[in-house]
């Protein structure tokens, strides 16, 4: 990414999807409160860039997943599946980045499951989905299958999509932010606290409801993604059948392949790791909380304990070694580990978690850090700019009031699955300690460890006398520590978003593109989302991102500022002289327009309103801006036939000497 614009500067990295990006701010934001306003110039910057190095057919909507990924005829060119790599039904490799990473990821997958990944998402039933169902059927219609991610939701087969490759998750996009620390004990205490919130912010950022066509009775992605990559045997899955293609070739593999892994490696967490007050204080003692399966490596649980590494640290290490490395470069293998974390960060990356606690590089200056993994990415800049915003002030305000949110995994995982449901954010209930901050003795017979059942908009707005609510903390701690009017007004509006989604005041964006769906004219009531139907799903996303379509029932009353590629990058002042015949042009073709607006009788400033016309901006050496069909906010130049009719009488002059340029401009 170019750095030409010195307040802010983009990065960019290829991601699975060949049609994917991934977008980072070049340097990391600062730890002022004026740092949380950059956020949202920088996406809208990193968005405008982009814009401008697509081609005129060519949009860029964030958003989760491409809805007809897997249809019939879904990419273009067209493509065959059933290669190779992934070996899909429905998928061609080609969808697949061409960095040899990705494809390789997809292989040693599907080679370490001894099969091809098993994906089970429940459908959405409208009126006419049975009917639809009928209509298509296939054998073993009516096989009850369980749905991936879930332990008690069962679909028959014809109310189930099936999906059979890693495109199908890592295929999708998501916003992830990464927190510095201030030392390695607040990194493993936000570790675990952000842990609890990753299901919240799941749903309040839900944005997927249509996978492979059709419509999902479920608003996120989580789950699909967890069963795209989910490379365990079948033995590691609690089945006692071997895959044919492993018998008797096991061995390499971590655990013998035969070790019980209750998740994918792409799941929530499975142990706290904070060593608080080293086990000494008994508010945040993990044993209690620690209540679910946590395999473990033991021959590297040991080494790290002999070392020197704290229990709590060294399992959560070495349960990261259960899993297998998927990808190495064969010259990074025989590299010394104490020069190099590569080996590490080979299995740390291929774990894919919804927080993951990440140790600095050896010989940087980077710290501690927390990676916060599991919110959906928006249609808007606003509103993943409020998302990431949020973020950071809820992991100040756990710090600053030192707030405690530990709570048993097992709640946390049945989060994960509330998360997963349509319309949670507003209509789910979610486990969430009863007391954040012990401020007083609690009656006989109940402790501060108490859980119960919340909707989101109770955890981030208060309930009763007991629980006060992330928000108003979050406005305390701003309060108190001197936050500026204009980053005030910015929280503001993004703390309402959060707040109206969770009270149902507005749609998240799975609501809002089901509604969009459901209420298509080529709709049909059967839950089958058409090619027509996605190709104006998608334009609709695009124009809402760039400000070219209003969202009232998914912004309220926010208003996105028109975006276009103007200004993606710095321009600089120019002072090197033109050539006699540039400056010819561009000095009569100026002369022309200031004279036409006097005998209209308007200001020659108003005017200026659009670029010089193409063959003028050539004739100086520049590439001129491009019309995105007549929606940029400037008057298009294509706009109308007098337009057309400049341009072309421009075009027959331009190498003309300036009097006959002069002529055909008075003309047109």
């Amino acid at each position: 990414g170019r750095s030409d614009n010195r307040k802010e500067a983009c990065a960019w990295h290829p991601e699975y999807g060949a049609w994917m990006i991934e977008g980072t701010p070049r340097m990391p934001f600062g730890g002022f409160v004026r740092d949380l306003r950059r956020v949202e110039l920088s996406m809208r910057l990193r968005r405008r860039r982009i814009l401008a190095a697509l081609n005129r057919d060519e949009i860029v909507p964030t958003i989760t997943a491409f809805p007809m990924m897997g249809t019939h005829d879904f990419t273009d060119p067209p493509t065959e599946p059933l290669g190779p790599v992934a070996q899909s039904d429905t998928c061609s490799d080609a969808v697949i980045n061409g960095h040899p990473r990705f494809a390789t990821l997809t292989g040693n997958i599907r080679k370490r499951r001894g099969s091809k990944v098993n994906i089970k998402v429940p459908l959405f039933i409208d009126s006419r989905t049975d009917e639809q169902s009928r209509t298509n059927a296939t054998e073993g219609g009516d096989e009850m299958l369980r749905m991936s991610g879930f332990d008690n939701w069962t679909c028959a087969r014809r109310h189930t999509i099936e999906m059979d490759c890693m495109a199908f998750g890592m295929g999708m996009c998501c916003l992830q932010v990464t927190f510095q620390a201030r030392d390695i004990h607040e990194s493993r205490h936000l570790y675990d606290q952000l842990a609890v919130l990753t299901p919240i912010m799941l749903a309040l950022s839900a944005s997927t409801p249509i996978l492979k066509g059709r419509l999902a009775d479920t608003d996120v992605r989580w789950a699909t993604i967890a069963a795209s990559v989910d490379d365990r045997t079948p033995q590691e899955r609690g089945l006692e059948v071997c895959a044919p293609s492993h018998k008797g070739q096991m061995g390499w593999m971590a655990g013998g392949g035969a070790r019980a892994l209750a998740k994918s490696r792409y799941e929530s967490i499975s142990s706290y790791m904070c060593n608080c007050k080293q086990g000494s204080d008994p508010t945040s003692s993990l044993d209690k909380y620690n209540d679910i399966p946590c395999p473990i490596d033991e021959t590297s649980y040991e080494t790290l304990i002999a070392s020197g590494i704290d229990k709590k640290l060294a399992r959560h290490i070495a349960h990261l070694f259960v899993r297998d490395p998927l990808v190495i470069y064969s010259e990074r293998i025989h590299i010394p580990d104490s020069d190099s974390t590569d080996h590490f960060e080979n299995i740390q990356s291929t774990n894919w978690q919804t927080v993951r606690w990440k140790p600095p590089p050896p010989g940087s200056d980077i710290g501690w850090r927390v990676e916060f993994r599991s919110m959906e990415v928006q249609l808007t800049d606003f509103e993943n700019a409020a998302f990431t915003v949020m973020t950071v002030l809820i992991s100040r305000v756990l710090l600053y009031f030192r707030l405690n949110l530990y709570m048993p995994l097992s709640k946390v995982d049945k989060n994960m699955q509330e998360a997963h449901k349509r319309d949670a954010a507003a209509s789910g209930k979610f486990w969430f300690r009863k007391h954040m901050a012990i401020t007083e003795e609690l009656e006989d017979g109940k402790t501060h460890d108490e859980c119960e059942l919340m909707s989101i908009y109770e955890i981030l707005t208060g309930k009763g006398t007991h629980f006060p609510g992330l928000l108003p903390l979050v406005f305390a701690y701003l309060d108190n520590i001197g936050c500026d009017t204009l980053t005030r007004d910015s929280v503001r509006r993004y703390a309402m978003l959060l707040e109206k989604r969770a009270k149902g005041d507005l749609l998240t964006a799975s609501a809002w593109i089901r509604k969009f769906v459901r209420s298509h004219p080529q709709y049909r009531n059967d839950s089958v989302v058409t090619h027509e139907i996605a190709y104006d799903l998608m334009t609709a996303c695009s124009d809402i991102g760039e400000g070219r379509r209003k969202a009232p029932d998914l912004l309220g009353n926010v208003v996105i500022e028109p975006l276009t590629k103007d200004g993606a990058y710095e321009v600089s002042l120019e002072s090197t002289p033109l050539d006699e015949k540039q400056r010819s042009l561009l000095i009569e073709k100026y002369r022309m327009r200031a004279l036409d607006n006097k005998e209209k009788g308007t200001s020659i400033s108003d005017g200026w309103t659009s670029p010089v016309e193409e063959q003028v901006m050539e004739a100086a050496g520049r590439a001129p801006p491009e019309c995105r069909v007549c929606v940029t906010s400037h008057a298009c130049r294509c706009a109308s036939a007098e337009s057309e009719r400049v341009k072309r009488s421009l075009s027959a002059s331009l190498d003309d000497e300036s009097e006959e340029f002069s002529q055909a401009a008075r003309e047109a």
